[in-house]
């Protein structure tokens, strides 16, 4: 049932979860790889982050700082 709810989520953005048991299951493995789910609040809105350790931001500041190439963030 979960990999079914996973498939239409990934397909159509989104999918109807009934079981609490599969809620509970969708938001441990969104946890597990680091997705922050923001709730609603203050009227400025819902929202999905990933979350980062203090060692993965100094990474990624190293990175930026090295130079390079420099690319668009924007995602299409």
């Amino acid at each position: 049932m979960l990999s079914k709810t996973l498939d239409e989520i990934e397909e159509a953005g989104s999918a109807c979860v009934q079981s609490e048991q599969d809620v509970a299951a969708l938001l441990r493995g969104l946890d597990y790889y680091g997705v922050l789910l923001i709730d609603e609040r203050d009227g400025l809105g819902a929202g999905v982050r990933l979350k980062f350790t203090r060692q993965d931001v100094r990474q990624i500041v190293r990175l930026e700082g090295e130079g390079g190439i420099v690319a668009s963030d924007d995602a299409p």
